[in-house]
């Protein structure tokens, strides 16, 4: 049995979609369910569910053989795992935002920035040599400039409804991402078979809804 870990939240919906479209069926609804884990109805894989940010680390220790996560996440976490195929879903991108519109080539230095993701904020006002003070929030990242507690944000955003709808407006991309299947290196040689079918068949089903 392969194990795969899964990100719960807003990508699992589409990960179980494609899943049932390459032939696997469970016996309950996935989405609905408080399980930890579930095994399709062959007992060919077996999903694991768990949090967005864990699941670069069950797969790096061997716990589970592939993982389904966002881009996003990897570039924060850079874990010990081999990325196989981008998977085209679940759109997102970091930005950089702020209560004032202004171009990037305005930002001054000696900001204070609320963020989730410090790597990818600090490697970022580093490319533009801007000396900025990071403060790591867990949620409600948008509320900080109004607090007092930042002067501008670091935030994954999907449509920019929620920026718009705080009064906060794109400064500059830091990147987009999507979900993407990664594995251990471990066992992707230990099921070195079944995983390249898999992604054959998740790379043909994600090309043909680009189309």
């Amino acid at each position: 049995m392969v194990t795969i870990a899964v990100a719960k939240g807003y990508l699992l919906k589409k990960t179980v979609a494609l899943l049932c479209e390459i032939g696997y069926t469970f016996p309950e609804n996935v989405i609905e369910s408080r399980k930890l884990f579930i095994e399709d109805t062959t007992q060919t894989i077996r999903l694991l569910l768990i949090r967005p940010w864990d699941v670069p680390v069950y797969v790096s220790q061997g716990v589970a053989d592939l993982g389904i996560v966002g881009k996003d996440i990897l570039n924060e976490q850079g874990p010990a795992v081999l990325t196989l195929c981008n998977l085209q879903f679940g759109q997102c991108a970091l930005v950089i935002a702020g209560p004032q519109p202004i171009s990037p080539q305005q930002l001054p230095q000696h900001l204070r920035v609320a963020t989730k993701f410090t790597h990818s904020a600090d490697t970022y006002f580093k490319s533009k040599h801007l000396n900025v003070k990071l403060i790591k929030l867990h949620g409600a990242i948008e509320l900080a400039p109004f607090t007092g507690i930042s002067d501008i944000i670091c935030d994954l955003t999907a449509t920019g409804t929620t920026l718009k709808e705080n009064n906060l407006h794109i400064i500059d991309t830091v990147y987009t991402a999507t979900a993407h299947l990664v594995a251990n290196p471990i066992g992707l040689r230990t099921h070195d078979q079944f995983i390249r079918k898999f992604v054959q068949l998740l790379a043909k089903l994600t090309s043909a809804d680009q189309k």
